[in-house]
């Protein structure tokens, strides 16, 4: 059986920035370090940081006076950064700067007195915090039919954003929607959808073309991997997405000559390698990697780290990203 390997797949820099940063925190300040809601959306990258000494909890309220906090990769409300602060936690925030760059791009349409559109989808962690960071709040769409129920204040002054982790295509149907009701419409595109996002969903489209199923590894609750697993069953390949290589049923290879593998911005490689393992143990298997786009994207550690990281990019090294990365990311992150 040949087995095809997405390229790229797997971390992306905001993912490994947000990692780094607890595992920093611990090493610098002691367990426990507080984390508040899952630092990234998969459970094994959870559970090594919880054996180091990463508590996550669901409020602040959970969190000691004077405890280490870390705000996760997806943001915060700034209700929550408030508190935080009236409570004097010293916090470490391991937003994305790519997320913290939405954030700002709304908080500039409300400033400028547009109705502020956020096309994401309903209780994502991402979601909540950029909502709660827009005075005024946002109308949040998360289909066509979500559009025609739009009330603002006027049609001349509307703008939007968008969650990151989105499929490329179904945001531009529902952009294209905005653009048809409100044609003075102000927004991004799809440019709000993080490089990594956009390369792994290409990464998939190509890979279709190749193999007769696709497994993408990832957890059940990561957003980016869910579009990935869509938009492989939307080409009309089964599709199947799996948070360990237990998930794996030999009964979707039959008759099947090639398999691909991808995985999702939040889930680490050896979750891939396991993957691999237990494909060979079904059956005799013949690895290749699928050409695709090389990443070199990398976003400064906080400040506050860099003593124990050894540098503003900790172990990730001072970044050279390619001319096309540049104007995707690397500036967010300054």
């Amino acid at each position: 059986m040949r087995v095809i390997l997405a390229q790229p797949r797997g971390f992306c820099a905001g993912v490994e920035r947000a990692v780094e940063i607890v595992e920093l925190a611990i090493r610098k300040y002691g367990p426990p370090v507080y984390v508040r809601h899952e630092i990234v959306h998969n459970k094994r990258v959870v559970e090594k940081l919880r054996s180091i000494g990463a508590r996550f909890v669901d409020e602040l309220d959970e969190i000691p006076d004077g405890a280490i906090t870390v705000f996760s990769a997806h943001g915060v409300a700034q209700k929550v950064a408030d508190d935080a602060g009236l409570r004097d936690l010293p916090v470490i925030d391991a937003t994305c700067p790519l997320v913290a760059k939405v954030h700002r791009e709304g908080q500039r349409y409300a400033e400028q007195g547009y109705d502020v559109i956020l096309i994401g989808h309903e209780g994502h962690p991402e979601v909540e915090g950029t909502r709660g960071r827009i005075p005024g709040g946002v109308h949040l769409v998360s289909s066509v039919d979500d559009v025609d129920r739009l009330r603002v204040r006027d049609p001349a002054k509307v703008s939007y954003i968008t969650q990151t982790t989105l499929s490329v295509d179904d945001t531009r149907v529902i952009i294209d929607k905005l653009k048809q009701r409100f044609p003075q419409v102000a927004g991004p595109d799809v440019r709000d959808i993080c490089y990594a996002t956009q390369n792994r969903q290409q990464a998939v489209h190509l890979l279709a073309q190749h193999v007769g199923v696709i497994l993408v590894v990832g957890s059940p609750n990561s957003s980016n991997s869910n579009r990935l697993r869509e938009i492989a069953a939307e080409m009309g390949i089964p599709s199947y997405l799996i948070d360990t290589a237990e998930d794996i049923d030999p009964a979707w290879f039959t008759d099947i000559d090639a398999v691909g593998v991808t995985a999702g911005a939040s889930a680490p490689e050896e979750l891939v390698q396991e993957v691999l393992t237990r494909l060979g143990q079904i059956a005799p298997v013949a690895i290749e990697n699928l050409e695709g786009v090389e990443e070199n994207v990398r976003f400064k550690l906080p400040e506050m780290l860099w003593d124990v990281a050894g540098s503003p990019y900790g172990r990730m090294g001072r970044p050279q990203p390619r001319e096309s990365e540049r104007n995707t990311a690397a500036a967010s992150a300054e």
